[in-house]
């Protein structure tokens, strides 16, 4: 199901947003727009840029998402040619039915990456196979991947996992980033790396009056009014969403996305999603490069000390039609958790980057996540329109079992009586990646039983609310009759844990310009959702690396 191509030049969306960005930015999604319309999967400022040779570039970033476009971003700023290379597709030109994305409720093959059949977080309704749809294979836009004893979901394409999540940026609390992460300075961190990485990616929260009295958030004030009978605080968070588009939306004056039952596959419109923010900036410094449907498979070093990966190109039946070996002076690693920390444990335990250290591969968690549902009464119901874009959380994190509840959407299109949320808790488990040599993977080994302390958390929340409601669980959302989720998770952390296997700024140990960049940097927990810090810690390490160290040449 290639795409149909859309014209070349702006989409209407595109135009809008083009009033408030520099010309960077509109260089660049002027590019991503060409690529889009002619299907290239080598995308530049230029045609020539595009499709010049990248056998020997001075540095190379490996992945798409939020630090691996922080780091394009510095980098093409700095005058230094780099290429991006992504495993998924751009994501910028309309299917057969005029849509970039698939919405939840009617998914097609743009909806998973490389899948049969859908695999939504909540499973069933009422028991009732109604939410997954056998789907035919094709690089879709979500991916999730299995282990033994957990699965985590991840983005797939130009933009990473800002193209899936749900946009809520929210910046932790000093007391537990200064905790977690103890080498870092924090006084930089909450008064420069913070604030930059927000402006960046265009952070605001909902207009309060609008959010009071519009139907798109009752189920929000539902679940605030529930948790304030149970003594809960409940915060606004900020998002990356354009609200004034969405306040467009629900009056009917622009196309629905948020409004439409839009986001686990992708927002067709509204999102400030990387490729409208530091993706495109980046392409339109014209130092900067995209190759997609590119998977980097392995790295090694030369005796020159330059860095060489091994990428595989796949078309979109997920064949590979060719593989090419791409050198450069300094590697920047932004694969996320999963993919970072698979790339360098398979270097290290093949001897192709032996003198990485044991902490590689170590301190993973799934920032606590568990998700779960709770059953409302039938006189106070959460609405059969909601918006999928998340604006409030129960912020319970000072209590004895910390824990940051999501107050997140379950858009079905009718009235379901669910208040559904996905907690955030503070569980100090940890697996590692393993290497596993007979399939040249790693495994990550992260039992169920890891997920107690989490589960634990979130029941002594939530056993409060429904207490002070009178309300139970919802045991029939996940497949079987468990009120807890806890085997997936949505926010994948560690693996390459900062000061551990880096240094503080995360040059990997033992290598010269060898850089992460993602959230493989953070031991396994952050609080809250984690986008933003990994952000601001990119913004940091690339302010700090390309003062220091001889990156390009």
């Amino acid at each position: 199901m290639r795409p149909v191509m859309a014209n070349s030049g702006f989409s209407a969306h595109h135009a809008a947003m083009a009033a408030n960005l520099t010309r960077r930015h509109i260089l660049g999604l002027a590019a991503l727009q060409s690529a889009a319309a002619l299907g290239l999967t080598r995308i530049g400022l230029t045609p020539a840029a595009a499709a010049s040779s990248a056998d020997h570039v001075p540095a190379v970033v490996v992945g798409s998402g939020y630090g691996a476009a922080v780091a394009a971003l510095r980098l093409g700023e700095a005058g230094i040619r780099t290429l991006v290379i992504e495993m998924g597709r751009l994501w910028d030109a309309p299917g057969g039915d005029g849509r970039v994305y698939c919405p939840m409720t009617s998914p097609d093959g743009r909806s998973m990456w490389f899948k049969k059949r859908t695999e939504a977080p909540l499973s069933t309704l009422l028991w009732l196979d109604v939410i997954n749809r056998d789907i035919a294979p094709y690089p879709g836009v979500l991916d999730r991947v299995r282990y033994p004893g957990m699965s985590v979901y991840v983005g797939r394409g130009v933009g990473g996992g800002s193209l899936v999540n749900g946009g809520i940026a929210v910046t932790p609390p000093r007391a537990y980033f200064e905790e977690v992460l103890p080498g870092v300075d924090a006084q930089t961190m909450y008064g420069t790396y913070f604030p930059l990485a927000n402006r960046m990616l265009g952070t605001s929260t909902v207009p309060s009056a609008w959010f009071e009295s519009t139907e798109w958030y009752a189920y929000a004030r539902v679940a605030r009014s529930q948790a304030q009978r149970a003594g809960l605080k409940t915060v606004f968070v900020p998002n990356v969403y354009d609200f004034d588009y969405m306040q467009r939306e629900a009056a009917g004056t622009a196309t629905k996305s948020a409004l439409g039952q839009e986001v686990i596959y992708g927002n067709n419109f509204g999102k400030r999603s990387l490729d409208k923010t530091y993706l495109a900036a980046a392409l339109g410094t014209g130092n900067v490069t995209l190759h997609t449907l590119s998977r980097a498979r392995a790295i090694r070093q030369d005796a020159d000390g330059s860095y060489v990966l091994t990428v595989d190109r796949i078309d979109y039946t997920g064949h590979v039609t060719a593989t090419d070996e791409i050198s450069c002076r300094s590697l920047f690693l932004g694969a996320g958790s999963l993919g970072t920390s698979e790339l360098l444990v398979r270097a290290r335990e093949t001897g192709a980057l032996p003198r990485l250290n044991a902490e590689v591969g170590r301190g993973w968690g799934g920032n606590g996540n568990v998700m779960l549902g709770r059953a409302n009464h039938v006189w106070n119901p959460t609405g059969s329109r909601q918006s999928t874009i998340p604006v409030m959380a129960i912020d319970a994190w000072s209590d004895r079992n910390p824990v940051f509840a999501e107050i997140a959407p379950l858009p079905a299109g009718l009235e379901t009586w669910v208040s559904l949320y996905l907690a955030i808790t503070k569980n100090p488990e940890r697996a590692t990646f393993t290497y596993d040599a007979a399939r040249d993977t790693t495994v990550l080994n992260w039992t169920r039983g890891q997920s107690a302390p989490s589960v634990a958390a979130a029941k002594a929340l939530f056993d409060r609310m429904n207490l002070a409601n009178v309300t139970i669980y919802r045991y029939d959302l996940f497949g079987d009759t468990r009120a807890f989720a806890d085997d997936f998770c949505y926010h994948p952390l560690g693996g390459c844990v900062l000061g551990r296997a880096t240094d503080t700024y995360g040059r990997a140990t033992g290598y010269e310009r060898l850089y992460v960049t993602d959230g493989s940097l953070i031991p396994g927990s952050i609080g809250v959702n984690p986008f933003v810090t990994i952000t601001a810690l990119a913004e940091r390490t690339m302010a700090r690396v390309l003062a220091e160290d001889d990156v390009g040449r």
